[in-house]
């Protein structure tokens, strides 16, 4: 019996279904990861309810114009059709309908459609003039995060080129899907503070950031460009951030096994933070700059401040595993009890988690530990479940995939110090909130 099997059997109950499903498809992680890439075409192999699902989903979430195409699979297509056709069709009439436009890449993934159609996406990239890359994300299989993460090891595997030496202070990070923009931005900064040539793997900072510009929504506009991605042979140092962006980083060695490789699982709270900025100082030998050091004093008083509150409850949370992680050892650093976790995928970060009950479900599994919960950390679907529970008085803490509850989800920040301090008091305030009978 695999671990992952041993995992869930010990730790959840099987259902033949999901009821109020938390579980995102592999497809929607790697269009989001596509939309980091600088002029790229994201294309989904699928049909047009497939795509236009993703493309809402991410309307709503970010408030953004969502660069994304579809083959337009039809039922006919999809029993007739190579693959190869709908596929070079679509994007001859992408680009003549987008006159002007101009992809420096085309992303092509799958769905579980096309892949059990078995689909020759990797032999049509023969037949594009433009830059290609391919990735398997069949809906059946993963989720979300691993979309994402599959995405990028693709982009490596069949667009870097292979090297021997390293350049000196070059860094490129890959961050875990649940990392929004904002944030992506802010761990950037931070490296450039220290003196590195930073790149991120994929980049949403310049592309679901909130700017507004002329020609949204036509091409993405990640920060990181083809030609940046063929040269990340070159690098120093990757750092991951998430587990299931190991994946990215033992891509990467392949093609040059002299980069260097560090790990975080995650950037929230203090201990994570100083063993990352602990990191980043033994590679330059320099000391952090001053605002560094500030907001790690900040940090550590708000911990103080909020302890009150956030220490003495109990907390369920749902999410993408490399998520729930970090959300779950900050709560604690500051005496928080997670009574459960229920996580979309199965992924070996979860076993590192503390909790009473840490399982792979759905929200209908997680409603039933909110009673016992003061503070539930969960997506916009679970507000109607705790306002439909009578019994259950916890607060709702909106956190991943999706939130349409809110606005600014693309510059809410819960990493590094500074993001930890603003999760805290966010936590506390809302726990405050449920005390005073305001849920």
């Amino acid at each position: 019996m695999s671990h992952e099997a041993d995992f869930e059997l010990n730790r959840k109950e099987h259902k033949p279904l999901q009821v109020n499903p938390i579980k995102h498809s592999q497809p929607m992680g790697a269009a989001l990861a596509f939309m980091g890439i600088r002029n790229c075409l994201p294309l989904m192999h699928a049909s047009q309810g497939c795509a236009s699902y993703t493309k809402v989903f991410y309307t709503k979430h970010f408030n953004e114009p969502i660069p994304m195409y579809n083959t337009s699979v039809s039922d006919i297509t999809a029993v007739l059709d190579g693959g190869d056709y709908s596929i070079l069709l679509a994007i001859e009439n992408i680009t003549k309908k987008n006159k002007g436009m101009k992809p420096e890449i085309i992303g092509l993934h799958t769905t579980g459609l096309t892949e059990t159609k078995g689909d020759d996406v990797r032999g049509v990239g023969m037949h594009i003039e433009i830059p290609y890359c391919y990735v398997n994300t069949p809906d059946f299989e993963g989720g979300m995060e691993s979309g994402w993460a599959l995405t990028v090891k693709a982009l490596i595997d069949q667009h870097t080129a292979p090297a021997t030496e390293c350049k000196p202070n070059k860094l490129v990070l890959m961050p875990h899907v649940g990392i929004q923009p904002g944030e992506i931005e802010k761990i950037k900064a931070m490296c450039e503070d220290f003196g590195f040539e930073t790149l991120a793997m994929p980049d949403l900072s310049t592309s679901l950031d909130g700017y507004l510009s002329e020609g949204q929504g036509k091409l993405a506009t990640g920060s990181i460009g083809i030609d940046d991605i063929v040269a990340l042979g070159d690098t120093e140092t990757v750092i991951t951030i998430g587990h299931s962006m190991k994946v990215g980083a033992e891509a990467l060695q392949k093609k040059n096994p002299a980069v260097r490789h560090v790990h975080f699982d995650h950037l929230m709270g203090l201990e994570n933070n100083d063993n990352f900025v602990a990191e980043l100082m033994k590679i330059r030998q320099i000391d952090p700059p001053p605002l560094v050091k500030r907001w790690r004093g900040r940090l550590q008083d708000v911990m103080l401040d909020s302890h009150f509150l956030v220490g003495s409850a109990r907390y369920v949370i749902t999410g993408e595993p490399d998520a729930c992680i970090g959300i779950c050892e900050l709560l604690q650093s500051v005496g928080g009890t997670i009574d459960t976790v229920v996580a979309t995928t199965y992924s070996p970060v979860l076993e590192k988690i503390t909790a009473e009950h840490v399982f792979v479900g759905d929200l209908e599994d997680a409603a039933a530990h909110f009673k016992d919960a003061d503070l539930v950390i969960s997506n916009f679907h679970a507000e109607r479940l705790l306002h439909m529970d009578d019994k259950c008085h916890a607060g709702l803490m909106l956190r991943g995939f999706p939130n349409y509850e809110e606005l600014g989800n693309q510059l809410k920040s819960d990493q590094l110090y500074e993001g930890s301090c603003f999760f805290l008091f966010e936590a506390a305030n809302t726990l405050r909130h449920v005390m005073h009978g305001e849920h």
